[in-house]
């Protein structure tokens, strides 16, 4: 099936006399005919539910529909996006270890890595978009056990060069790492390109409607752990399952068997039913809304291009954006739906212009199907240094405009009208 049908059709399958849209399983627990059924299922020699904690039906389903539209061969959801990217390192990185990571990516993911996880004894190595090949492969050594990126960066919308930091990471032994979000596979299946793991805060795209939040992450099932020869969290004995070697008993889906049984386990980042199944409503519109997403930003960009109070526009999918070959390359069917500009007068000016306007609202959210804006320096990405503002592509005058997919002229009206009042 292609990716639109995939998103209908994957995941739940009713049989002869079965409910036509997926049931919530809203239960904690599930009840066995024998001990000895249950023994096994902690003894993980056969599937199946022990406790929703760690798994659930709807939420397999859910999770089984992801897998297909990214490719892979098993997905995990979890409670948030962050929780989705806090695990994704956790699974194969301690305290001494290193991850390498691109700077161009979202501020509360850098704040996650380069505050949080550098407590927990996990030191992470920031490479900007203009480093060389060089300068990245210093940054690997034996103790490196990921690199890390976006596929479109949010909010700078730098495009990740998927293929080039797989070659980098794989010539180290180590995983590569992207956050899907803003393109969802709809646009972009990162394991094309040799990417060995995916996450995605599924509150975005995926959802679409800013009802749930989410994440997931999803394995390819392609990197060899135990030729990489440096990942005993994989290929030795866990004794906190009576000594299962995750690579000998799960094989391709080792990575991510390990994330649900032992660390979904242990943190307890679990999605909800109910909320499972909100998200597989959007998800059946996903192809659909991103389509029309798409259309609409490229008109956006196209407009505030031209526009004398605008002092710059940055959208992958105009043919002067530096990043056009990139996006041609990785998403040829549509960027995303998010636009950024800087409005001529700096901050103070595009504070004015984003107080008047009336159909965009300023939301603490990106990506669902209503028009919004956001000035990220000062609110998502406050945290950060200036320096870090810079790495991560972002200005003081930059606006974050969410397309959504209202009438375009009415979104463009709305645009106008709050551009006369500067």
């Amino acid at each position: 099936m292609r990716v639109e049908t995939q998103c209908v059709q994957e995941g739940y399958k009713p049989e002869n006399g079965q409910p036509r849209i997926l049931p919530i399983y809203q239960s904690t627990t599930y009840k066995y005919d024998s001990a000895e059924h249950l023994g096994k299922l902690f003894d993980l020699s056969v599937p199946g539910h022990m406790y929703t904690r760690i798994s659930n039906p709807t939420v397999e389903l859910v999770e089984n529909k992801i897998a297909a539209l990214e490719g892979g061969v098993g997905a995990m959801l979890t409670s948030s996006g962050q929780a989705a990217n806090l695990l994704a390192v956790l699974n194969i990185a301690s305290a001494g270890d290193n991850i390498v990571c691109s700077s161009a990516i979202y501020g509360g993911t850098i704040n996650l890595f380069a505050f949080t996880l550098k407590r927990l004894g996990i030191e992470t190595r920031f490479f900007t978009p203009e480093a060389t090949d060089a300068e990245i492969h210093a940054l690997f050594d034996e103790r490196t056990r990921l690199m890390f990126g976006e596929t479109v960066a949010n909010p700078a919308l730098l495009v990740c060069d998927i293929e080039r930091l797989a070659s980098i990471a794989h010539a180290h032994n180590a995983p590569l790492v992207i956050d899907n979000t803003f393109p969802t596979p709809v646009l972009c299946r990162p394991f094309e390109f040799g990417c060995d793991i995916v996450t995605h805060s599924t509150t975005k795209y995926m959802d679409g409607h800013a009802s749930v939040v989410g994440g997931c992450i999803v394995d390819s099932g392609n990197f060899d752990w135990q030729a990489a020869g440096r990942y005993p969290e994989l290929t030795e004995p866990d004794e906190s399952y009576h000594g299962v070697v995750y690579t000998e008993s799960f094989g391709k889906t080792a990575y991510i068997t390990k994330a649900r049984v032992q660390l979904m386990r242990d943190f307890g980042c679990t999605p909800q039913p109910i909320a499972v199944f909100l998200l597989n409503l959007g998800l059946e519109t996903l192809a659909v809304r991103m389509e029309r997403h798409c259309q609409n930003a490229q008109a956006v960009a196209e407009y505030l291009e031209k526009h004398p109070k605008v002092g710059w526009v940055n959208y992958p999918g105009l043919a002067s954006s530096p990043q056009h070959a990139l996006a041609q390359k990785y998403l040829p069917k549509g960027v995303c739906g998010v636009v950024s500009f800087g409005v001529k007068g700096g901050r103070e000016k595009a504070m004015q212009f984003m107080d008047s306007l009336k159909l965009a609202q300023i939301v603490v959210h990106v990506a669902d199907a209503r028009t919004s804006v956001l000035h990220p320096a000062s609110t998502t990405h406050r945290q950060l240094t200036d320096e870090q503002l810079v790495d991560a592509g972002i200005s003081a005058d930059l606006v974050r405009l969410s397309v959504g997919i209202e009438n375009i002229d009415d979104i463009l009206e709305d645009l106008e009208q709050a551009f006369d009042k500067l």
